[in-house]
């Protein structure tokens, strides 16, 4: 794909931001209050963003009543079938809302829409829902949603697009501590499980100097962590037609002064490199923290999945980063009960994960999504005996992450407190570099900044201390 056919033209945003100008002024009696209900990954998070950033153009207001708002919008997730029921139950319970305010406008966006067997249930079956659009049209929804307002009639933005960049769109940055800076989209991997690329385009990378202006002004504005996002960072730049890689963008943001973490996700084993490994260990800003998703420990299972590694190319690739990064926090996604999978091959995972010591893992029992080639698969193993084996898994994970937080225990470690527990005794939540959870005692002033923490206990979830002087 030809850069010139990747990013939007000023003059196409430029038209969107007149949208907003109009529904502005065709609300200015009554300016609308809008929610914004995101599911799934934090590229949804960054993209719900956007769209509340340019709904505030609108002259919108937010809340989170469905029943007060006249514009919903529900950013979705395709991943797993969990997620799009959650979503299918949100919209039946807005026909009770539509029903009280028939000019409310529901907006379905995000993977889940784009997915054409999706747009056609909604088309057929929830017709209280106005609006549809898939991530590629997000740049365009003020435009969309003028056409909503003004004729009067459903819009559908589905279309199988290769996917584009628009860059400048107005944000809307929830809290003032971290924020998450998409670097590219799309993903070309079609790992067989996954729907994604199908929904989400083609990579496309983000010119580096436009990401490190972002960063920097973030940086400015106090922002004490900034998130690089995109479905495989690790193919960053691939596209651009230039040497430059994923880890000299890590360099260059690096350099940008202040006080800051830079974290990043998500990362694609057979994209690592040692020059990653080696830029996060000389680099400051940089968490010492690595989430590699292996998804499993059985080679033959990976050449199902479409991963394109080995387990002992993967844990070849752990044991150079846990060299130069002694101190490195390690964490995975892993998927049991793939179609195929033998009980044997999934003990081969719990195998791996006891020899790895992941800090902690994201696990998941097989979810098939319709139109990826697993869906296709001979699967005759019940979802009784995948359980079983999910919670061999689990439990093997969990000892060792009580390991590695009772070690914590008399430490002393920099925290960032980014917000206000739910445990009264533990009243502030923070992160450490590595991203383990702390609660800890400590004055509300904290919350925003960095800070220490002894840490006094532990369990396998969370590290528990109080707020100390520097």
């Amino acid at each position: 794909m030809k850069r010139t056919q990747v990013q939007i033209p000023a003059a196409q945003l430029d038209r969107q931001r007149d949208f907003e100008a109009k529904l502005k002024e065709m609300h200015a009696d009554r300016p609308l209050r809008a929610l914004v209900d995101t599911f799934g990954c934090q590229q949804n998070v960054a993209d719900s963003q956007h769209i509340m950033g340019m709904l505030r153009a609108m002259g919108c207001s937010f809340t989170d009543d469905p029943a007060q708002a006249d514009v919903v919008v529900l950013n979705t997730c395709a991943i797993r079938d969990h997620a799009e029921k959650r979503v299918y139950g949100n919209l039946g319970a807005l026909t009770h809302t539509k029903k009280a305010n028939p000019a409310q406008v529901i907006c379905l966006c995000g993977c889940m829409a784009q997915r054409p067997e999706v747009a056609e249930k909604v088309r057929q079956s929830y017709r209280h829902v106005d609006l549809v659009f898939g991530p590629q049209a997000l740049w365009k929804f003020p435009e969309l949603l003028y056409q909503v307002y003004t004729q009067r009639r459903r819009v559908f933005s589905v279309a199988d697009e290769h996917g584009a960049i628009a860059e400048g769109m107005p944000v809307v940055r929830e809290g003032r501590t971290r924020a998450w800076v998409s670097i590219m989209y799309g993903c070309n991997n079609f790992c067989s499980y996954c729907i994604v690329p199908y929904v989400r385009g083609r990579e496309r990378s983000r010119d580096p100097e436009r990401i490190i202006d972002e960063v920097r002004e973030l940086v400015a504005d106090g922002f004490r962590e900034i998130t690089l996002l995109g479905q495989n960072v690790n193919s960053y730049g691939k596209d651009l037609g230039t040497d430059y890689d994923f880890a000299d963008l890590l360099a260059a943001i690096n350099a940008i002064p202040g006080d800051y973490w830079l974290r990043f996700m998500s990362s694609q084993p057979k994209d690592a490199t040692n020059k990653l490994f080696d830029t996060m260990a000389r680099c400051e800003h940089v968490a010492k923290q690595l989430h590699l998703p292996v998804q499993s420990g059985c080679d033959r299972v990976l050449k199902a999945m479409n991963r394109p590694y080995t387990r002992a190319k993967y844990e070849e690739m752990i044991a150079y980063a846990r060299s130069v990064m002694p101190s490195m926090v390690l964490t995975s996604d892993v998927i049991i009960g793939f179609p195929g999978e033998t009980e044997d091959e999934a003990m081969q995972t719990v195998d791996l994960v006891e020899e790895t010591q992941f800090d902690s893992l994201f696990t998941f029992i097989f979810s098939p999504r319709p139109g990826t080639p697993a869906a296709k698969m001979d699967d005759p193993v019940s979802r009784e005996e995948k359980q079983v084996w999910f919670e061999k898994l689990v439990d093997a994970q969990n000892a060792i992450s009580a390991k590695k937080h009772a070690a914590y225990i008399g430490r002393t470690v920099k925290v960032l407190v980014d917000g206000e527990s739910d445990d009264e005794a533990f009243p502030l939540a923070a992160r450490t570099e590595g991203n383990r959870l702390v609660r800890m005692k400590g004055d509300k002033a904290l919350i925003g900044t960095f800070a220490k923490a002894k840490i006094t206990d532990s369990n396998t979830w969370a590290l528990y201390g109080e707020a100390v002087e520097e």
